[in-house]
């Protein structure tokens, strides 16, 4: 019998992909089954409806790390997950493991990430009962949230790629480990770039001892960082890295904390921005009549509070920009 292109698919993986990868036609599925696609893998399908999806279109005007910077190349969170996403799939080529449950996690991991960065989820995890987490806002996202409050209904190893990509429990799968990876390297290192881009730090201020185990230069350091990973995780159910590397990379994570999270200058204007979000928050829990149709009904079925935070992660930096001067800022004073 003729295979239909889904199952040419599969069977490439079954005799190319490493006996530790997970296959596609392995998952443990949907929240919701549906009938397999005929061209697609489930985990490519994944991708498609990640990518189509309305809160990954929003990302391209969601704050990485700076605030509403002047210039085209600072880092939105947008282009954060594409570099997340092309630095996973490299590491899951070099391991033979399933890039496309790669792809998928990582485009999804940030889709629940507040509006103005960490210091928007700083905010609303000062006012939420059990606090934020964006990890678990972007599966909320695409488990709940997304076409129309029905959701992605995407398969569990892409879900757990997405929940578990900050902190916490460790996905099962080698390619929702390797999400988390790339994502630190990935932001780690275009960081460094803003900053230096914005001058905040220079290329000297990198401790010389940092350099000398990573590299000196942005593609040196996610080249090593990379090339370590894919050196040391050939063997096992656990991405590692070296200890040389892995004690470089969080002394240089120290380093932009100190240098660059922190700094004044860099981060002066996060605190108006937590206000912003915390006055948003307080407004729309005590007008919850306010808040866009398709909030009320999370607001009937899970409460005030969760309707509330729905709204105010899934917002832009622009548009809760938008709500807080309509808000709260008086118009001028116009003559009909």
């Amino acid at each position: 019998m003729a295979l239909n292109t889904r199952e040419y698919t599969e069977r490439l993986e079954r005799e190319t992909l490493s006996p530790r990868a997970c296959l596609s036609e392995h998952s443990r599925g949907r929240l919701v089954e549906i009938e397999p696609c005929p061209m697609r893998t489930c985990f490519q399908r994944d991708i498609d409806r990640v990518v189509h999806s309305k809160s990954f279109r929003r990302l391209k005007h969601k704050t990485q790390v700076f605030l509403q910077p002047e210039g085209d190349h600072y880092r939105t969170r947008m282009t954060h997950t594409l570099e997340v996403c092309r630095i996973a799939r490299t590491m899951a080529r070099g391991l033979r493991l399933n890039e496309d449950l790669v792809e998928a996690a990582a485009l999804g991991h940030d889709l629940g990430h507040t509006p103005f960065g960490h210091a928007g989820e700083r905010a609303l995890s000062r006012v939420v009962d059990g606090g934020f987490v964006h990890a678990e806002q972007s599966l909320r996202v695409v488990d709940r949230l997304e076409n129309d409050g029905a959701g992605l209904n995407l398969c569990y190893e892409v879900r757990r790629g997405i929940l578990c990509h900050s902190a916490g429990e460790r996905a099962e799968t080698l390619e929702g480990q390797l999400v988390r990876f790339a994502d630190k390297i990935a932001y780690i290192n275009h960081d460094i770039d803003d900053a230096m881009r914005g001058g905040i730090i220079f290329p000297t201020d990198i401790p010389v001892g940092i350099s000398q185990v990573l590299g000196y230069t942005h593609g040196e350091r996610i080249a090593t960082l990379v090339g370590d990973i894919i050196e040391n995780s050939g063997e096992g159910d656990i991405i590692r890295q070296s200890e040389p590397v892995a004690k470089a990379m969080a002394e240089l994570k120290a380093f932009m904390f100190q240098a660059v999270y922190f700094n004044p200058l860099a981060k002066g204007e996060e605190g108006k921005a937590e206000d912003m979000i915390c006055q948003l928050f307080d407004y729309y829990i005590h007008h919850t009549d306010k808040l866009p149709s398709e909030y009320q009904d999370i607001l009937v079925r899970e409460g005030e509070q969760r309707a509330v935070v729905d709204y105010i992660a899934g917002m832009t930096d622009t548009y809760a920009v938008q709500k807080f001067e309509q808000l709260f800022i008086p118009m001028g004073w116009m003559v009909k």
